[in-house]
């Protein structure tokens, strides 16, 4: 479930009282609370809604979810992002200029500009800057990155890629940028920046060159529904399972996937068939019917990332351990 972005002026007590409110919606037995708390509450990702209600939820537990709900590891983190703003909790800013370590933003800097001589130096001055990570949050994802995940322009920032930017890249692996490899393929295998500049899939075969797992970023190419890079990562040894095989053998929605009739989600649900499930209700653009029982909720995360007609089934509609749906 993606994360809600705070307001710009955001308000301490404003938060504090949907701490409350979900707390009374969990006492409640509110559906819609037990989704959130399932996504957003550490303690109770696999749990179903049963057993969240039936489970104590504290207030400060209530605040640590409202917290990760915008994008916070914690409340105390939450709480210092409004009443002790740094550079860095400047979510109108884009990211670039949210990073507060001068040498690490000027390494950026000579990434976007295409300046392989000067980053090439710059590395070579500072050579355990390839590790070193800067941290984003408010955000849903790009919230702990390396250098080498900014060649991506994942999430957007200028727009546009040098042209050179697997040289860059290039660079930075040199310097021993590996340990975000996989992190840096599902950054560029899913953005509409590399591919629009015709560097999305120069860069994915860099990455795999150097050791990236295409496994890693497979699912979640098809999910957004990049088919060129998602068939460059099955080139690259990616496998075919069912949510791929839908996303990569049928155009944008002409899905066509048997009826399905499941009893419980351990046993008889394989995870890659609610996934395929999931990608093609993102791409379809028939209605999808679907009857769904209240025997207890499935924690399913898989949610459209691009749509392309009214009949959206998102994580909540997978939230039960007895589903029949078809099309």
């Amino acid at each position: 479930m993606p994360v809600r972005r705070l307001p710009s002026n955001p308000n301490l007590d404003h938060l504090k009282y949907q701490a409350k409110d979900l707390l009374k919606e969990h006492t409640a037995r509110t559906p819609g609370a037990a989704q959130r708390i399932r996504e957003f509450h550490p303690r109770f990702g696999r749990a179903t809604d049963v057993a969240i209600f039936d489970s104590h939820l504290s207030l400060s537990g209530a605040q640590l979810a409202i917290a990760r709900e915008y994008g916070f590891p914690s409340w105390a983190r939450l709480k210092a992002h409004i009443e002790r703003p740094a550079l860095s909790d400047q979510l109108n800013l884009p990211h670039h200029e949210r990073i507060e370590d001068a040498t690490f933003r000027r390494a950026v800097e000579l990434l976007d500009r295409g300046d392989v001589a000067g980053l090439r130096a710059h590395l070579h001055q500072h050579p355990n800057l390839v590790h070193q990570h800067v941290t984003f949050e408010g955000g849903n994802y790009f919230r702990n990155p390396t250098l080498l995940e900014f060649v991506a322009e994942n999430p957007v920032r200028h727009g546009i890629l040098p042209d050179n930017i697997v040289r860059v890249a290039n660079v930075i692996l040199d310097a021993g940028g590996e340990p975000a490899l996989n992190e840096t393929l599902m950054l560029v295998s899913t953005g509409s920046v590399p591919r629009e500049c015709g560097m999305q899939l120069p860069l994915i075969h860099l990455l795999c060159d150097y050791g990236a797992d295409p496994n890693s970023a497979i699912h979640a190419t098809a999910l957004h529904g990049e088919l060129e890079a998602l068939n460059a990562l099955i080139g690259r040894g990616g496998r075919i399972d069912l949510p791929v095989a839908d996303a990569s053998r049928r155009p944008a929605g002409c899905f066509r996937v048997p009826t399905v009739r499941i009893a419980t989600w351990r046993s008889r649900w394989p995870r890659s068939l609610v996934m395929s499930r999931s990608f093609a209700c993102c791409w379809t653009r028939a209605k999808i019917p679907i009857d769904i029982t209240r025997s207890g909720a499935i924690p399913i995360r898989h949610r459209c990332i691009r749509p392309l007609g009214p009949a959206i089934v998102n994580s909540s509609d997978f939230s039960s351990n007895a589903v029949r749906d078809s099309i």
